[in-house]
């Protein structure tokens, strides 16, 4: 009676365990959502940042990411977005090199089925259904900021004429369009600011020291402000603008873009007076973004990171925060 009692009772434990493995066994086997992601490139701080926030976010969050390097080519993006198709990736994600040419690219990931996520750039498209979402800056905003401090500054000497230079990023991209759109419709109302020279630094350190050593020869000493678009073209810039034996920061008042770590370091040294913070930090966001479109669930259009403006007054004591 005893080993009938054992048998059945062993017999019912182990049907419960078969049961519970059975019941676990879709949970453990469910897929890894797999993200295909195309990064401009690693032309700056910034984007090193960026790219490293989205690879440890997707770690933490067991998604399997299959990441591309374009080198700031959209061709090298675009090859990038098709093999992601032919993998069959669940979402393709990219930070656009520049806004236009996506669509040809972007319908075919809307014919496999693949939403598709942008991330810190928009594109201009002839259909906003190719992309499901973008996830970044507001970047005429950025320009507004930018553009609102100096109004400020400049009140500290009205009768003044400040002639300023700008390096702009990336021709055609977002950013460099959007900042420099934000920044010249704050300033336009102000005849005694007046913007000399503009050209592209391409968002990198060398190419910001090289234009700002050209617009120091073109205009000489008459140079008041600096307008970059981003703080690699800055501290490029800096280097120049001390080769010339002036001091940046006081000879030439240096306004920047991203809030990274070395623009708050040139504060600390008295070296760049203002950065407007652009957050890089966007992979936790994305993930999540990513997760939501793959259950179905709707998105906004458009989500705004929300960032501040750090003038070098406070750079001290906000340097230790930094994350990036």
């Amino acid at each position: 009676m005893n080993f009938t009692r054992r048998t059945i009772l062993g017999a019912a434990v182990a049907a419960c365990v078969t049961t519970m493995g059975t019941m676990a066994t879709p949970a453990f086997a469910q897929k890894p959502l797999v993200i295909g992601f195309s990064q401009v490139g690693a032309e700056s701080e910034w984007r090193t940042a960026n790219t490293a926030s989205i690879k440890d976010a997707a770690k933490k969050a067991g998604v399997t990411l299959k990441f591309a390097d374009a080198q700031q080519r959209q061709e090298n993006q675009v090859k990038a977005i098709r093999s992601f198709i032919a993998q069959r990736v669940d979402i393709i994600a990219f930070s656009p090199v520049v806004e236009s040419g996506w669509d040809t690219v972007l319908r075919e990931a809307k014919a496999a089925k693949i939403p598709v996520i942008l991330t810190d750039r928009s594109v201009n498209v002839s259909d906003p259904s190719l992309y499901v979402t973008l996830i970044g800056s507001d970047f005429v905003e950025e320009g507004r900021k930018a553009g609102r401090w100096l109004v400020d500054y400049a009140k500290k000497s009205p009768a003044a004429t400040l002639n300023i230079v700008e390096l702009q990023g990336t021709v055609g991209s977002a950013p460099a369009i959007d900042r420099k759109a934000g920044f010249e419709e704050i300033i336009k109302g102000n005849p005694k600011l007046k913007v000399v020279r503009t050209q592209t630094g391409d968002f990198t350190r060398a190419k910001g020291k090289e234009v700002m050593e050209a617009f120091l020869k073109a205009q000489g000493k008459n140079i008041n402000v600096l307008y970059a678009h981003n703080d690699d073209m800055a501290i490029g810039a800096i280097q120049a603008i001390e080769e010339a034996g002036l001091k940046p920061g006081k000879d030439i008042i240096i306004i920047s873009i991203d809030g990274v770590k070395g623009a708050f370091e040139a504060m600390i040294a008295g070296k760049l007076n203002v950065t407007v913070e652009c957050s890089p930090l966007l992979g936790p966001q994305l993930m999540e973004a990513a997760a939501a479109v793959k259950a179905g669930k709707p998105l906004p259009k458009r989500i705004v990171v929300n960032e501040g403006v750090f003038p070098a007054e406070v750079a001290a004591k906000e340097f230790p925060n930094r994350k990036y």
